[in-house]
């Protein structure tokens, strides 16, 4: 496991870089392994019957993990985090501001997955009056392991990730064993734009993971194939496990809600050690990501100052209110139209122009190392053009034109002169 500074935005040397691609196939696995996931799966049950929407998250949890995956590569290429890689291909200035967006809504996602761990552990122990010093607890357990660094994370996440996978089995068994309703097996309404809408959904959550695509593969010791392979199997074999066991639940409760869900598949203690646990292995990897943007704002920041500050508000938004659930899908989606055309950019900068980058260059704006100072022209065109697409087409699938439209946008313009 990793064996680093904590929020290490600086370089990672090549002696340093002795992480498994195991490890890396074990962080995205637990990250991807949250309730959120079963959340997707869930929101599919109100529009699609079981067999239309195992199809959806099938097409969709492959297509996103695969861009994640492809991008992985360039952690250990250069040993730079994500957000600091992003410089080469929007700017310093359009770096930044990714940065700021992804420190922002991260909060979103450390709030809404507290709220769900809390809706459970309340129903259990408490009852509804409980419910905000759950979510409190769980937000501030998990930012009190990872302000202890990375080695307090992987000891985490060493026990952590098996109590996963021994709930998540319950809960499997539990699902196999649920009495599905009539209605799982009718003929839905659903038409070619909700299965486009739907695939977006399930598409873009993979894709919300973007961002994190060289934070933890910069410190991998082995080659980009088997890099890309480990991220790529911990996104798409976790989202193929989880996101049809939250279909199964809603279908079974007749309900997306959380508790709702796991009381009708009467799992009890396990369904709350399952969620719980999930929510501490996720907000590891959200907290470290909002440090590590919150560290390329504000350099003077300090490492444990960054994570108290993050798990905090996300620990207080947690309690403010549970509409994070109602508008899951619509949040998914918001993020996906900005960080699909983000990845076609990378794709299109590391991969199809090939064009090579200096260290160096991604962490200075002054003397010699300007080239990367201010908003990249072809980066901002390609970023506008891409996620303005995603909007305007929502209604009949986004994502992929919006990815190849960011790839065309930045190709075009970035071999300019």
């Amino acid at each position: 496991m990793l064996a680093v500074n904590s929020v290490e935005l600086g370089p990672v040397p090549p002696g340093e870089r002795q992480q498994s691609g195991l490890d890396l196939f074990l962080i995205f696995a637990g990250a991807n392994i949250v309730a959120t996931t079963l959340q997707v799966g869930a929101g599919l049950a109100e529009t699609f019957t079981t067999r239309e929407a195992l199809g959806i998250i099938g097409v969709g949890a492959v297509m996103g993990g695969a861009l994640v995956a492809a991008l992985a590569p360039i952690g250990p290429k250069l040993g730079v985090p994500s957000i600091v890689a992003a410089r080469a291909a929007l700017g310093f200035s359009g770096a930044q501001f990714l940065a700021l967006l992804l420190f922002v809504t991260n909060f979103a996602w450390i709030a809404l997955n507290n709220v769900i761990a809390a809706s459970i552990c309340a129903r259990l122990f408490g009852g509804e009056a409980s419910q905000g010093i759950w979510a409190v607890g769980a937000g501030l357990l998990a930012t009190v392991i990872v302000a202890g660094g990375p080695r307090a994370v992987s000891k985490a996440d060493r026990w952590a990730v098996p109590a996963l996978a021994v709930a998540g089995i319950v809960m499997t068994i539990a699902c196999l064993r649920a009495t599905m309703p009539a209605s799982a097996v009718v003929e839905s309404a659903a038409g070619p734009a909700d299965w486009l809408r739907g695939l977006d959904t399930t598409a873009g959550y993979q894709v919300t993971w973007l961002l994190m695509f060289a934070d933890y593969s910069r410190y991998n010791r082995t080659g980009g194939r088997t890099t890309a392979l480990a991220v790529f199997l911990g996104l798409a074999l976790s989202a193929l496990w989880f996101m049809p066991l939250g279909l199964v639940a809603a279908t079974v409760a007749g309900s997306t809600d959380p508790g709702e869900m796991i009381f009708a598949l009467r799992l009890g203690v396990w369904g709350a050690l399952l969620v719980m646990t999930a929510t501490l292995t996720t907000n590891f990897v959200n907290i470290y990501m909002s440090a590590l943007a919150l560290k390329s704002l504000r350099p003077g920041m300090s490492d444990r100052g960054g994570v108290w500050f993050i798990g905090a508000v996300g620990a207080a938004l947690s309690v403010l209110s549970t509409a994070w659930l109602n508008r899951f899908a619509d949040f998914t989606i918001l993020l996906a139209g900005i960080l699909v055309p983000i990845g076609g950019i990378l794709l299109a900068h590391y991969f199809l122009l090939n064009r090579a980058v200096r260290v160096d260059d991604l962490y200075s704006t002054a003397g010699p190392y300007r080239r990367h100072a201010g908003w990249s022209i072809a980066g901002t065109m390609a970023w506008a053009a891409g996620a303005a697409t995603f909007y305007l087409v929502a209604a009949i699938g986004g994502a992929l034109p919006s990815l190849l439209v960011a790839i065309v946008v930045y190709v075009l313009l970035a071999r300019r002169p």
